[in-house]
């Protein structure tokens, strides 16, 4: 499962290629679908290099599983985030849910306003203007207003990841994230791929429940926010 190791490199090497621009060393997703980037292994000072060119000066990225001491100096951290990368190897071939009175939508280019909102207000991680453009993201609704929703983003060869979990504060403690979760699953796995997703280390409440449900620990990650130089700041 090398790919769950660095799933950005893989996702756009592979699968995801149209959704980002590459130069060989360094890759990253087109800035107003995902602020990930990637490198095919650990970085030297050419892969920095490259980095920077796919980046506006002082633009800003993320990068997954990224060894702290290879940061070079003239490139600011602005903060790194403990994460678990849990897998759904356990969740089993048949996830679907009884009939339930509230339906599970799909969401599309129309929903992305309330989405935005929604992220807004729930903070499940970055969603952009084309994040959509992974597609694959369920809602619900409940008078009209998005209360929930879950989808789809990493895709390295023969995983999808489950992102995007976020459910409306008045709404919390019913299900609807659980739900989704599992559909988004269903999903997935009807294409022949296994489901991952990646929580905060500090969520324990969601670590507890996605245990429940049969995904299990891989490993331990970061995201780590970085900020390229400033124009005119050469590497040392």
């Amino acid at each position: 499962m090398i790919e769950l190791d660095n799933p950005v490199w893989h996702a756009l090497s592979g699968p995801q290629q149209s959704l980002g621009t590459s130069t060989g060393l360094a890759a990253k997703f087109q800035s107003s679908i995902c602020p990930f980037a990637g490198f095919p292994g650990d970085p030297g000072p050419s892969h920095w290099t490259d980095m920077a060119t796919l980046l506006e000066p002082g633009g800003t990225t993320v990068l997954l599983n990224l060894p702290g001491e290879s940061v070079p100096p003239e490139w600011t951290v602005l903060r790194v985030v403990g994460a678990i990368q849990m897998l759904g190897g356990g969740l089993g071939q048949d996830l679907r849910e009884p009939e339930q009175s509230i339906e599970l939508l799909a969401l599309g280019e129309s929903d992305v306003a309330d989405m935005l909102a929604l992220v807004g207000e729930a903070r499940p991680g970055p969603f952009l203007p084309r994040t959509i453009a992974f597609g694959g993201y369920l809602g619900i609704r409940v008078n009209g207003d998005l209360i929930a929703m879950a989808g789809q983003r990493l895709g390295p060869p023969g995983f999808t990841e489950i992102s995007a979990v976020a459910t409306r504060s008045d709404h919390r403690r019913q299900g609807h994230g659980e739900r989704l979760v599992r559909a988004v699953a269903v999903a997935i796995m009807g294409r022949g791929q296994l489901p991952f997703l990646h929580v905060s280390n500090e969520n324990v409440q969601a670590i507890r429940l996605y245990e429940s449900m049969g995904f299990t620990r891989r490993r331990s990650t970061t995201f780590t926010f970085v900020q390229a130089p400033p124009a005119g700041c050469s590497a040392s």
